[in-house]
């Protein structure tokens, strides 16, 4: 089976965030602006999208 696949980008930067933020943008694979990762579309990943909003934002999916 396929799994459907999210793609997300960092529009804010990880400094001056809390420790809790950055390492959820390392958990995503992300870290440096402008960068662009697929992941399969999981409730958990949704999560932390969620908890990012200001932070990342869903490019297609």
């Amino acid at each position: 089976m396929a799994d459907k696949k999210i793609k997300i980008r960092q529009i804010g930067s990880p400094i001056r965030r809390p420790k809790s933020q950055r390492a959820i943008l390392t958990g995503l694979g992300l870290g440096k602006m402008h960068r662009e990762v697929e992941l399969v579309d999981t409730p958990e990943v949704r999560g932390m999208i969620r908890k990012l909003p200001h932070m990342v934002e869903v490019v297609e999916g």
